[in-house]
């Protein structure tokens, strides 16, 4: 039977103590150790029994406790030193942003993500799109950017993982409590923020809640109300759950509605950041809006959304993007897309490639890419990856112009750093550190770390790292029946003083956990060394439905069952953030083996070198920067394993890096980490880890990452978009209707002649003249761009355009053929150089000029005397005949 009414009960608080709950619901705990060390100090036991979830605690603990504490003037002072430092925090008036932008009271960026890790207690992630989406809220809070983020709230999250006695993962969902979180319902003028969004035949609906990470409110939609149907009220059971139907539920939810709960709730930032395309669909719900709000077409909103849309793509593999079959999407949003004034073709194409076939899946980071102003991926490499991966949407152009830059992935150090790090960091940097930690001043005095403090605050780590992996390793065994004999076992398993190697990530089988593996008889040599021993702690979960990535797990667990592994290897479940913590912090090498260039940027190898840990990687992801940094010198911040290449035989490839990776162990990881004076010090060792404290956290930390995206796309966005949307949008409308005239009018512009134009030989910088008469259509020549393009060629002909000329117009129009040119073009270097010019459209408000199918290029038959032998690089990175 049901309840007739319902009401929410709080534990009492004593009144001096009453402002511990805003200290329980404002996340900033999660990041500040002095707040945490409160709530342990409380009742230590407690804090471990409900997962470090002070909301819960509250409710929880004993009355006596907290009257006790009320009297304690110990506690007391620290409580109201904790609750000064975050009134302090709050009320802060100059931050970074203010200083560099003004007044950030107004919600500038709302942040949509499908995941979000802030804290464990608050499981709506899985892994490291998620960390990464928290600590880029957090780096937003301490920055001052006016950033709201927008999420799912899932009832089961993602899973626990147990393993069988076979060494097979098992997953679990628990059921989580929401009023038991640190979370608040949404209301307004006493009711509940309540949404619905689109589907077949009715609207779902969705209620919000708010989760404060300090500064930036997190607002989640939660479907899981007896209004909905039940299939509905599923909906955000699960992070990733459930089959293709569902995805698209979740994402139309996510999308449609988080932009709904923004408006609800009185919010319209003027830029939107979509981190991966499971949020796309706000693009087009924020066009809706647009279109009912100001009365423009949806053309005309889409090019005012755009201009405030970043889009960050976090996929190197073609399979982990996001395909909807075309006749679930018609059932979902058919209707949808009719009110944008889009017929069924039009909306599928937001989301096809440039010639898609009639059966083509609507692609969520096709639709992304068409809709967003800005793009980038998450590294270098992954940057140029992803430009190679998406160049089917911009056929006419070369890989390197592909418009998808790269902003390179960072991580929150106050969140990952361990509490005795702090110390140390602001005792010999200064506390300037923690305000501004892309300071590379700042982390330049880590040559100030005593080798002697730096090396006993790591063993310190490490003795607390073994310590949680006996602990972790005990409970695993008792959950499974083990022996006495197994339990006591556990206690002793891994020794504190031995060099530790750690390993944990999702298993997907590209990251390639088996490497190490791969000669079990080298490795138990170099693991069982009598004189210099090493162990490996290895932690991470394989997706529900990935049965390979499952497969790795229980082939590792079943070699750490076998001697000498028994004592050297362990595999820790059930990996979270409380976990990663520790590895990151206690390992003394951090290990990673992707096969390039299938990782994307990776973070936990920045998490673990802003703790002096050193890595072993391959050069893939940040590491490919990192190592440059590094100047490449083998120890000085850790070691690359290979250079990069690329195999077309992956089990030749594992073999090879497999031996370089042993070699590396064997002549100088090993050896180095041994090399102690007479006073036990490893010095070189020490001096590594200086090396990589002062070179990679200046870089590799999230407070950059933030600047660089508010710099580069945050703050331009606004002002484009805005700018578009004067005058009740009438640029806007004006730059839509202008590109439907270029677009209807392109197909008669081209080349017709190159005039004058250099051959024989050149000196390099000597300034040369080429002129080019151009057919334009119908357009004029302010409707385009006429360039020079210069590059060197290669052996097999190949040519990239590195010099990109503006040509100018001239004087003289015969036939509505319009003369260009440009009188100082040179070249910078020496060599076989080839050109080409081609046409594009330019408008004062177009934020993109490289517009899909909107591109000419001069043909053969336009060169002066010897006819050019080459088009430009086509897809496939290869010149045209």
């Amino acid at each position: 039977m049901r309840p007739i009414g319902r009401f929410l009960v709080r534990a009492a608080l004593p009144e001096r103590l009453s402002r511990l709950r805003d200290l329980a619901y404002d996340l900033r705990w999660s990041w500040n150790p002095a707040t945490v060390a409160l709530f342990r100090r409380l009742d230590a036991d407690l804090w471990e029994r409900v997962e470090h979830n002070p909301a819960r605690m509250l409710d929880l603990i004993d009355p006596d406790r907290l009257s006790a504490a009320a009297a304690d003037e110990g506690f007391t002072g620290h409580f109201e030193a904790v609750v000064g430092d975050l009134d302090a925090y709050h009320g802060r008036n100059s931050t970074w942003f203010s200083r560099m932008a003004g007044d950030g009271g107004t919600p500038l960026v709302a942040y949509f993500s499908a995941e979000f890790g802030i804290t464990d207690c608050l499981p709506i992630f899985s892994g490291g799109l998620g960390v990464l989406a928290g600590d880029h809220l957090k780096a937003a809070s301490d920055l001052g950017v006016p950033l709201v983020g927008v999420g799912l709230l899932y009832q089961e999250g993602y899973f626990h993982q147990h393993l069988s006695e076979a060494g097979w993962q098992q997953e679990r969902y628990p059921e989580q409590d929401f009023h038991t979180l640190p979370l608040s319902l949404e209301q307004r003028n006493g009711a509940p923020v309540i949404v619905d969004v689109p589907h077949p035949g009715r609207r779902v609906l969705a209620r919000v809640w708010r989760a404060q990470v300090g500064r930036v409110p997190l607002f989640l939609l939660d479907t899981n109300m007896e209004a909905n149907a039940p299939e509905d009220r599923d909906i955000t059971d699960r992070l990733y759950g459930g089959d293709v139907e569902m995805r698209i539920r979740q994402e139309i939810v996510l999308g449609i509605g988080g932009v709904r709960a923004l408006a609800a709730l009185g919010f319209d930032p003027p830029v939107c950041h979509m981190n991966e395309g499971h949020s796309a669909f706000a693009a087009l719900e924020r066009a809706r809006r647009l279109m009912v709000a100001q009365g423009i077409p949806f053309q005309a909103a889409r090019e005012a959304v755009s201009a405030g849309t970043v889009f960050t793509t976090h996929t190197p593999v073609d399979a982990g993007h996001d395909r909807l079959p075309p006749e679930l999407m018609t059932l979902y949003l058919g209707e949808y897309a009719a009110g944008l004034g889009l017929g069924p073709d039009e909306f599928l194409a937001l989301g096809r490639t440039a010639a898609p076939a009639a059966d083509e899946p609507f692609n969520m980071t096709v639709l992304a890419l068409r809709m967003a102003g800005a793009t980038n991926g998450v590294s270098r490499v992954h940057g140029r990856v992803s430009r190679t991966m998406w160049q089917s949407l911009w056929p006419d152009l070369p890989e390197p112009e592909v418009p998808i830059g790269h902003i390179t992935n960072g991580v929150h150090l106050p969140s990952w750093v361990s509490h005795d790090m702090v110390q140390l960091y602001d005792r010999y940097l200064g506390l300037r550190w923690r305000e501004d930690p892309a300071d590379q001043e700042i982390w330049g005095r880590a040559d100030r770390l005593p080798a002697a403090e730096l090396w006993r605050t790591h063993e310190r780590r490490r003795e607390r790292l073994v310590s949680f992996v006996r602990r972790r390793v005990r409970h695993q065994l008792a959950r499974r029946g083990g022996s006495d004999a197994a339990l006591q076992a556990a206690d002793e398993v891994l020794d504190p003083e031995v060099l530790t190697i750690g390993f944990a990530r999702r298993f997907a089988t590209y990251k390639r956990a088996l490497l190490l593996f791969r000669d079990p008889d080298r490795l138990a040599r170099i693991l069982d060394d009598a004189e210099r021993p090493v162990q490996v702690i290895i932690a991470g979960k394989a997706h529900p439905r990935d049965d390979a990535g499952k497969e790795v797990i229980r082939r590792i667990v079943e070699l750490c069952q076998t001697e000498p592994f028994r004592r050297r290897v362990v595999f820790v479940e059930d990996y979270d953030a409380a976990v990663a913590r520790y590895l990151v912090q206690g390992a003394d090498v951090w290990l990673n083996t992707p096969r390039p260039p299938q990782e994307a940027s990776g973070t936990s190898g920045m998490k673990a070198a802003a703790n002096g840990v050193l890595n072993l990687s391959t050069v893939d992801g940040w590491w490919v920067e990192a190592w440059s940094a590094l100047g490449g010198r083998r120890g000085v911040g850790g070691w690359a394993i290979g250079r990069g290449e690329t195999y077309t035989d992956h089990d030749e490839q594992d073999r090879i890096e497999a031996a370089a990776l042993y070699t590396l162990l064997e002549k100088e990881i090993v050896p180095a980490f041994y090399d102690r004076g007479a006073d036990r010090l490893p010095r070189r060792w020490t001096h590594w880890m200086r090396q990589s404290i002062a070179r990679l956290c200046p870089v590799y930390n999230m407070a950059r990452v933030v600047r660089e995206y508010t710099e580069r796309y945050y703050v331009p966005g606004m002002e484009r978009s805005v700018r578009l949307l004067t005058d009740g949008g009438a640029p806007a409308v004006a730059l839509a209707a202008w590109k439907a005239e270029v677009a209807a009018a392109w197909p008669a512009v081209r080349v017709t002649a190159i005039r004058k134009a250099p051959s024989g030989e050149l000196v390099a910088g000597r300034a040369f003249r080429v002129s080019a008469a151009i057919c334009l259509g119908g357009l004029t020549p302010a409707d385009v761009a006429v360039q020079l393009c210069l590059g060197r060629e290669d052996a097999h002909g190949a040519v990239t355009w590195s010099e990109i000329v503006p040509m100018e117009p001239a004087r003289g129009v015969t036939d509505g053929v319009h003369l260009f040119d440009v009188r100082d073009a040179a070249c910078r270097g020496s060599g076989l150089h080839g050109y080409t010019v081609r046409v594009l459209p330019r408008h004062p408000d177009l934020g993109i000029s490289l517009i899909p199918g909107l591109v000419t290029w001069a043909g053969p038959e336009t060169a002066p005397g010897e006819r050019p032998r080459r088009r430009p690089n086509g897809p496939d990175g290869q010149d045209r005949v």
